[in-house]
Formats: structure tokens, C-alpha cells, sequence
């Protein structure tokens, strides 16, 4: 760790925060769990987790974290896993979410069903010339109904997006902090470049 890395800020107000702080701290990444607005300006790139995103999105709001947060999610690198996904996406198939529509995509929350149905496969994913099999967990997770053109697929789960990148932002409807491998905790740390 160097005082040129990035500091990845968690977003920490619902959700499996710590078990992606401990994957950043397993490549040793800075960190650093995002509780109030000032600490937006501490970061260099946001990891937003699952979790509820009804309640993630309320808390942004009741807690005044609304405007830091859609600042920076405009201009820096983001990643949204699984509820992270459904706050960063274009369009979603329920009223109750407000999405902030900075990535070219409408999903269906819980398109893969309901927690009887999480499940956990394998996959072989391939970022910037670096390949590792990977686990996907998905846990009442989001399915993808629509990619718009400036989106690039990165995995799939057989036909379905599962793993998308537009500009700044990167989406997975899984879960990888809940698996052994740092793979992709890494690359959003030190490789995934905004366009």
C-alpha cells in the first residue's frame, strides 16, 4: 500500500459493508466507510453494497448524504453491487425506488426471486488481460431488462448482464464480497479506469 493508491470509500449505512472493507483490506487497499457527506471528500472511488435499497436510499436522504453522494457518483469511479446496481441504474420495475439513472439500464429488483433462491455459480471472468474463475453469489439479486448502447457487458449468467461498466460506473448483480476471491475488489481498486 502507497500513499498513491486510491482510498475506497464503502458506503456504510446498510448492507454487507464490512465484508467488502475486508476484501479491500486482503489486496491492501485504503479504505474507508462512508457515514456523513464530509467524507465523500476523503475518497477516491465509492463501493456501494447489497443490502435494502429502499432503506440505503432513505438513509441518503434523512442523514443529508443525498448531494455529496450524487456529486460523486456523477464523477467518480462507482461500484454498485446487487442493491448498489438497482440505485445506479437508469430504470427500475419498482415504484418504490428512485433510481439515480447514471447507468444505461433498467433492472427488475429481485429478478432472480426471492432468498430460496440465491445461488451460488461459477464463472471465468476476464478483465483488462487478467483472467480468474470466479464465484457469483446471488442473493435476491437484480436482473437486468435492458442495456442502453454506451453499456459493455463484462460477464453473463447464461443471456442475462450480470457484470456492466458505462464511464465511470461499474454494476454487479452479485455478491463477490461474499466469496473467497478478491479478483474484482482489486481490479475496481487499481485497474478499473472511468472513461
Amino acid at each position: 500500500m502507497t500513499s498513491t493508491d486510491p482510498v475506497v470509500g464503502i458506503l456504510g449505512l446498510q448492507g454487507d459493508y464490512q465484508k467488502h472493507q475486508a476484501m479491500l483490506d486482503s489486496v491492501a487497499v485504503r479504505s474507508l466507510v462512508v457515514r456523513h457527506p464530509d467524507d465523500f471528500i476523503r475518497i477516491d472511488r465509492l463501493i456501494i453494497p447489497g443490502g435494502e435499497s429502499t432503506v440505503i436510499a432513505d438513509l441518503l436522504v434523512r442523514l443529508q448524504m443525498a448531494d455529496a453522494f450524487t456529486t460523486f457518483i456523477r464523477t467518480r469511479p462507482v461500484w454498485g453491487t446487487c442493491a448498489g446496481m438497482i440505485l445506479l441504474a437508469r430504470q427500475v420495475n419498482d415504484n418504490s425506488i428512485n433510481p439515480y439513472g447514471v447507468i444505461d439500464i433498467a433492472v427488475d429488483r429481485n429478478g432472480y426471486g426471492r432468498q430460496f433462491h440465491s445461488t451460488v455459480i461459477p464463472a471465468r471472468l476476464s478483465l483488462n488481460g487478467s483472467s480468474e474463475q470466479v464465484e457469483m453469489v446471488f442473493i435476491r439479486a437484480p436482473r437486468v431488462t435492458a442495456v442502453g448502447p454506451g453499456v459493455e457487458v463484462l460477464l453473463r449468467r447464461d443471456q442475462d448482464p450480470v457484470l456492466l461498466c458505462q464511464n465511470n460506473i461499474l454494476v454487479s448483480a452479485f455478491h463477490p464480497e461474499l466469496t473467497g476471491s478478491s479478483f474484482l475488489h482489486n481490479y475496481f481498486a487499481r485497474r478499473f479506469v472511468s472513461a
